[in-house]
């Protein structure tokens, strides 16, 4: 679950990391309110999109004046940024953030993942702010460095201290700077976060060290151990489809493809997509029903499919085990009925119940192409969607 820039900075302000005074604003009038309210020559006017790179697309505006401050969310609410993190589409901006100018000496680059390798949270740390952390580490890998810590969120003193010098914090600020990388790493593992990112955190000309931008990913797995996390969520930042199928408790996540894929199991939902690739198709979701899956979920899981209009074909390939066949073709053939599919549809079942899912289909008088094994269902939904 993502948040927006300025609900992660509430949540490292109450984690006692410093970060400018501003106003969430979902008007053009709160916007030129929150100017004046802040006081300060300088503010700085925000989209507010689950996406990076807002600056670039022009949802970033440093204004002087009330009125600059109203042209700006003019400019900028109601608009749609195309970021390289939205996609060709863009995404529509609904709310502002209104921050206090912030009188910058340097940025830097602070940021906490889950690393595989090291087994636990690694924090980040490079010289160049304001960059994107991907094209630092492409280009110049070496002004990227890094501390393991454990899950209690302990980052060591020392270890801060020398990714604080790394980057080049000045001594005297150094202290600071620990500081905001020892209360993130706490942060990250008291919220159960994923990622979190400070880009960039800044010191400024007065002395101090300030997240000037801030960004939250959080484990879905742990949401329920934190309600006012939870309470963030802004459903119009995400795909009406995911929300949909989290209802249902379907794992699905939607991709740029044309066909459509609706599997049990998260390896054999990966290994489908890899075949369609093979044969010369894009899938368009990632789509897992789980392994007890009831009819009623996977009657949804197929809504929910149908309900994007790239989908061209959808591949149906269910291994039953714990899940059995014949309530897979129940649900396919009732959402089939529901819906009235006018594309091409591919069918490969195998396991529990087996000849009773493909007796239901073979009976239910609907245009249901069969496969005996996935390459074959690939390769005839690739064909029937070209």
């Amino acid at each position: 679950m993502n948040i927006h820039e300025f609900q992660a900075k509430e949540l490292l302000r109450g984690f006692g990391i410093a970060v400018p005074r501003g106003f969430e604003c979902r008007t053009v009038d709160a916007a030129v309110k929150a100017h004046t309210d802040l006081g300060t020559p300088v503010t700085v006017v925000k989209a507010q999109i689950h996406a990076g790179g807002r600056g670039k697309a022009g949802g970033v505006k440093v204004v002087k004046s009330a009125d600059a401050a109203r042209e700006a969310a003019e400019s900028i609410l109601g608009a749609t940024l195309v970021t390289h993190q939205t996609g060709p589409e863009g995404q529509l901006v609904r709310r502002l953030w209104v921050e206090e100018g912030s009188d910058i000496a340097s940025e830097y680059y602070v940021g906490i993942v889950v690393d595989r390798e090291a087994g636990g949270p690694v924090m980040m740390a490079s010289s160049e702010g304001g960059m994107d952390i991907e094209y630092v580490a492409e280009h110049t890998p070496e002004k990227i460095l890094k501390a393991a810590f454990g899950s209690d969120g302990k980052l060591d003193a020392a270890k801060a201290k020398e990714l604080a010098k790394g980057i080049g914090m000045p001594d005297a600020l150094q202290d600071q700077c620990v500081d905001v990388m020892q209360k993130l790493a706490l942060a990250f593992c008291k919220l159960d976060a994923s990622l979190m990112e400070i880009n960039p955190l800044v010191h400024t000309n007065d002395g101090k060290v300030v997240a000037l931008d801030a960004k939250m990913n959080f484990d879905s797995n742990a949401l329920f151990r934190h309600p006012d996390v939870v309470a963030l969520r802004d459903l119009d930042e995400e795909d009406a489809k995911e929300i949909e199928a989290s209802k249902f408790d379907l794992s699905y996540i939607a991709l740029d493809g044309s066909i459509g894929c609706m599997v049990n199991g998260a390896g054999l939902a990966m290994a489908t997509m890899d075949v369609i690739k093979l044969y010369g198709g894009e899938p368009a979701n990632f789509l897992d029903v789980g392994g007890g899956a009831t009819e009623e979920k996977v009657t949804a899981a197929f809504k929910i499919i149908l309900s994007d209009a790239k989908v061209k074909g959808v591949l149906v390939n269910i291994f039953g085990g714990i899940m059995k066949c014949d309530i897979i073709a129940r649900g396919v053939i009732g959402a089939v009925k529901e819906v009235s599919l006018e594309i091409p549809l591919v069918v490969r079942l195998e396991g529990t119940n087996v000849e009773e899912g493909r007796r239901l289909m073979k009976e239910s008088g609907l245009p249901i192409i069969t496969a005996s094994d996935l390459d074959e269902a690939a390769e005839k939904i690739v064909a029937a969607t070209k």
